[in-house]
């Protein structure tokens, strides 16, 4: 069996290559807008206050999931409504 030493530059090489392929997914992961918002995401969107966006939601017009007590739109959904309101 061959054996095979490893170099503390092969280890920075291979450290720096880490970092990248890390950095590189990250960077990937934070440009994908989020599919789902909370509450308070969605206020600040549509620059409205909590009374409004609750008339929303139980008139129908900004439908939601309510998961665990916090309420999540459907970015979809929000965007169709500004659409729809233009």
């Amino acid at each position: 069996m061959a054996v095979q030493i490893v170099t503390t530059e092969d280890l920075h090489t291979f450290k720096i290559e880490l970092i990248n392929e890390i950095k590189q997914i990250l960077n990937e992961k934070t440009n994908t807008p989020k599919k789902w918002l909370k509450s308070s995401e969605v206020r600040k969107i549509l620059n409205i206050s909590t009374g409004t966006l609750q008339t929303l939601r139980v008139n129908g017009s900004l439908p939601c999931t309510k998961v665990g007590g916090t309420n999540y739109f459907s970015l979809t959904d929000i965007e169709l409504l500004m659409k729809n309101d233009k």
